[in-house]
């Protein structure tokens, strides 16, 4: 640690949680080898309060996939259709007139290459992209069988494992939900709550109708977005805090669900959209020198979310981050925010 004292990461936090549309900021640093250990938050939320992940629920099903593949459950390159019903599967991907569901496997999923389309941010035929309708607390529950309905009536972006080829989407974890359920005969927020009790991760939790534990609302621009039944039809929405992303995080690169010394086998890097390339189960943040003439801003590996959440290793630092903004309509702030975390290291 060079110069992120407590001070500096308080102005940090404090600078961000001021700006016009962001309601409270929570952050916490630490090093690889315990040396120091910070954490920060201001407006309307506390270094412990729980907020919604986001997208960071799929490093979490990575690494339960993960920990398949190393006990030899399962194989990335395993077809789809050995776990999933044969109705799901048909007509999922038609490309170009062919029909490529049964060439999916596992580890298009895990890596957005099976050219897909999400039915979350993709445009739907006749209708506007499903975000949009969310984010205007229009809610409504999604299920899988729902979501597959709606994707079957879109135009998939290519065939699957085109090489240098990656599409960003929900449709891709959302099936591998159902891969897990399947191998581990367990509905899927009981996969995951074993996996917090077995962390320790005591304030996290999958949203489900019988939920009532609070958490920090995320909103777009001054907009409050209230999405209880959608959030609980997937089973693999999470809250959580920043300790306890730590806690997982930690777990994750120091080989708790895939060996340590295969870990890089995960950093298989497509491009998906700037500034973010996405490889086995994880993003890479990364900034481009020209973007940092003067300082070379070093890479951030783990994930983000949506709502302006982030849970990132820092290789060249050794060190972690975990934090949230709980701002679905300004991601650059969550990364301006990162970065100046990341340049006190």
């Amino acid at each position: 640690m060079k110069n992120l004292t407590q001070e500096a990461l308080d102005r940090i936090v404090t600078s961000v949680a001021a700006k016009k549309i962001i309601h409270g900021a929570a952050f916490r640093v630490e090093a690889a080898d315990g040396s120091f250990s910070l954490a920060s938050a201001a407006g309307n939320m506390q270094p412990d309060t729980p907020f919604y992940i986001a997208s960071i629920n799929k490093m979490i099903l990575a690494a339960v996939t993960l920990r398949l593949v190393r006990d030899g459950r399962l194989s990335l390159d395993d077809k789809i259709r050995t776990y999933l019903p044969a109705d799901l599967m048909q007509g999922l991907h038609v490309f170009k007139g062919r029909e490529y569901a049964e060439e999916l496997t596992i580890r298009h999923l895990i890596s957005q290459t099976s050219g897909l389309p999400c039915y979350l941010i993709d445009k739907r035929p006749g209708q506007p992209k499903l975000m949009e309708e969310l984010l205007s607390s229009h809610d409504a529950a999604w299920p899988l069988e729902k979501t597959l309905d709606q994707v079957k009536q879109m135009q998939p972006k290519f065939a699957p494992g085109q090489p240098g080829k990656a599409s960003y989407g929900n449709t891709n974890f959302k099936l591998l939900g159902r891969v897990l359920e399947s191998v581990m005969a367990q509905p899927l927020d009981e996969i995951l709550t074993a996996v917090f009790e077995e962390l320790g991760m005591s304030a996290t939790f999958v949203i489900n109708p019988d939920e009532n534990r609070p958490f920090s609302p995320f909103y777009y621009k001054n907009h409050q977005v209230s999405l209880p039944l959608y959030l609980s039809s997937s089973r693999y929405d999470i809250v959580s805090t920043t300790q306890d992303l730590m806690t997982f995080l930690k777990a994750f690169f120091t080989g708790h669900f895939y060996p340590k010394n295969r870990l890089q086998e995960l950093e298989q890097w497509n491009s998906i959209f700037f500034p973010f390339k996405y490889g086995i189960g994880i993003q890479k943040f990364y900034t481009p020198r020209l973007l940092s003439p003067f300082k070379a801003i070093p890479d951030l590996i783990g994930h983000c979310g949506s709502t302006g959440t982030a849970a990132f290793y820092i290789p060249a630092r050794s060190a972690f981050v975990t934090g949230a903004i709980n701002q679905a309509s300004s991601p650059s702030t969550l990364f301006q925010t990162l970065i100046k975390i990341v340049n006190k290291l």
